[in-house]
């Protein structure tokens, strides 16, 4: 890897002035925390979640930019903020990614890349304002919308796929059949009950308008573990089932009369 290259010596910017003057003019109330960076390598503890693929992190690999500032706002958003390398009348603002969620909910995901903005707090604000943060918080939503909906495990090679077979029993009650504990333990959750006699999870049917919300809320939650549920109707004894069929002799015995 190239050695990094360094700003001008004369470069008169302070990270850290700019970044203490832009929280006040952003909205909501913001933390300032500055770095100072002794080597180039530090300046990467700082910028490790710098949510960007473009500008941002092409000077971070490329410059040893000396220092940056972390603006953290009360309902946990954060800034990342530090020199444009390029331009001397400029600074570089990008979002940081959220902290403690999984990588698989970053999939598909675009990243909300930072932006190049004025020396001037007030008119960097707004830049900010306008174009950073709703594609950050569109970006926030869908990482969050991942994380609480993440994707079924594909089942392995020649496994059977899981899946809850619920009965509607003559009396109107769901009778749910499952041998896995995650399953099991939804189905309790959700008002179904074991019933020994019948080596199932029972759930009434006094209520219908109650059963059928339990029988959705279920089916989402088993859904969410990556389980199938399968509704049928509960089979008829078989004197019921199968009708004796007359002989055509009888038929036709029976219209000529």
């Amino acid at each position: 890897m190239p050695a990094a290259r360094t700003l001008p010596d004369d470069d008169s910017r302070d990270v850290e002035s700019f970044a203490t003057i832009l929280s006040e003019e952003l909205p909501g109330n913001w933390t300032v925390h500055h770095h100072q960076h002794q080597r180039h390598e530090d300046q990467f503890l700082h910028a490790e979640e710098v949510w960007d693929l473009n500008e941002v992190a092409a000077a971070l690999a490329e410059y040893a930019l000396g220092a940056d500032a972390h603006l953290i706002r009360d309902d946990g958003t954060r800034l990342y903020v530090t020199l444009h390398p390029r331009h001397e009348e400029e600074f570089l603002v990008a979002a940081m990614a959220p902290s403690g969620v999984a990588p698989e909910a970053f999939a598909g995901v675009r990243e909300p890349d930072g932006i190049a903005v004025p020396a001037d707090a007030e008119r960097a604000a707004r830049a900010i304002t306008a174009d950073l943060l709703p594609r950050y918080d569109i970006a926030l939503a869908q990482v969050r919308h991942n994380a609480m909906n993440p994707p079924r495990p594909l089942p392995a090679p020649g496994a059977q796929p899981q899946q809850v077979v619920m009965t509607w029993l003559e009396d109107g009650s769901l009778a749910a059949a499952t041998t896995a504990r995650p399953a099991a333990e939804a189905l309790v959750s959700e008002g179904f009950a074991w019933d020994t006699a019948s080596s199932a999870y029972v759930l009434s049917g006094d209520d219908t308008r109650a059963q059928a919300h339990a029988v959705q809320a279920t089916g989402a939650r088993l859904a969410r573990l990556g389980i199938a549920t399968v509704l049928r109707a509960a089979a008829r004894p078989a004197a019921e089932a199968t009708l004796p069929t007359p002989p055509p002799s009888a038929r036709t015995t029976a219209r000529a009369r």
